[in-house]
């Protein structure tokens, strides 16, 4: 099975690269995985393998944040991309620059704003929730629920709702009470 020419191989590097170079901010892998997938640009395993490879010739630099992998692209990686960004297809490089303000937007909301839940028994579910605003956490929300269901959900509004959420939370705590 062929993976393509090299020229498409090294096309799609250079169009991970060119994401990443954009977007500006550390980038997680499921970030990058959905803009990619969403987009058509290249299949799953070939990402993960031109990610890891990006990163081995140090083109790009992962840093692990709350056991998550965050890339970032090296000056290497810049200097390379602008050698070769001619290489992208004009289409795919304006559908990026198109989007780019929008995707940047989204990454920075779901870096700021995280909800994750772990199953600590059968009937028991912790969900964090957590609000960060320049390395500083504003609220970091950890309560135990009783299903799986109920963490899921917690998670979806958090995700949606955080500001709206976060105010209220403040307004009940500085409520004057009896």
């Amino acid at each position: 099975m062929s993976l393509g020419s090299s020229r498409e191989l090294a096309e799609n590097k250079l169009i991970l690269l060119y994401i990443i170079d954009k977007i500006n901010i550390p980038i997680n892998n499921l970030q990058i995985t959905k803009i990619i997938l969403e987009n058509r640009y290249m299949n799953y395993f070939l990402l993960q393998q031109f990610l890891n490879e990006l990163c081995e010739n140090n083109l790009l630099s992962s840093a692990e944040n709350d056991g998550k992998a965050f890339y970032t692209i090296t000056p290497s990686g810049k200097q390379t991309l602008s050698y070769f960004v001619n290489l992208i297809p004009v289409g795919i490089k304006k559908r990026i620059d198109d989007s780019f303000a929008f995707l940047k937007k989204r990454i920075k909301n779901d870096t700021y704003i995280t909800a994750d839940y772990t199953p600590e028994s059968e009937n028991e579910y912790i969900v964090s929730c957590k609000v960060c605003e320049d390395d500083f956490s504003l609220i970091d929300l950890e309560i135990m629920v009783g299903t799986k269901n109920d963490a899921r959900s917690i998670c979806e509004n958090w995700k949606k709702h955080s500001q709206q959420i976060y105010s209220e939370i403040i307004q009940s705590l500085i409520k004057k009470r009896d």
